[in-house]
């Protein structure tokens, strides 16, 4: 088994035997050295956004005083969510080392079809209400941004 691997599985098993969520863990590597590893923390948090990708992005990059982890890998227990890609993505991660598939969790109540759905453009879009008010003035603040001199991109 990979060590790396192992390591998610640890922490996905310590967060689930504290009750802190699912059973999830995950962690970033960077020139084969662990720079962060986390576990779910939904539970624990009472924020749904604590997911042990989200989790160990957040510790990498304060760790190496970075946004742009694209020198580094991910090894996570089970392939990412929807949400979790979206920060593996922004985060860009070059490299996902997964355990179990979205199928095998969604067999144990951890069912994201709704979000991959919603994504393709499947999902009848009452499931979401999205609501476009006042564009105008948040068009200023794209303007705004647009012309800032000292702007730093990401």
């Amino acid at each position: 088994m990979d060590n790396f691997m192992q390591t998610a599985i640890d922490e996905a098993r310590e967060g689930m035997e504290h009750n802190h969520g699912g059973p999830f863990g995950a962690i970033i590597v960077k020139d084969g050295k662990i720079i962060s590893s986390a576990h779910n923390k939904v539970l624990v948090s009472n924020d749904p956004t604590a997911h042990a990708e989200v989790l160990a992005i957040r510790q990498a990059s304060e760790i190496l005083e970075k946004f742009d982890l694209s020198d580094c890998e991910i090894y996570t227990s089970s392939q990412p969510c929807p949400m979790c890609l979206a920060a593996i993505y922004w985060a860009r991660i070059k490299k996902v080392h997964f355990g179990t598939n979205k199928e095998d969790v969604a067999a144990i109540g951890f069912d994201d079809s709704l979000f991959y759905k919603f994504i393709r453009g499947e999902e009848d879009e009452n499931a979401l209400e999205m609501l476009n008010v006042d564009r105008k003035e948040c068009l200023k603040l794209l303007r705004e941004w647009d012309e800032k001199i000292d702007k730093r991109m990401y």
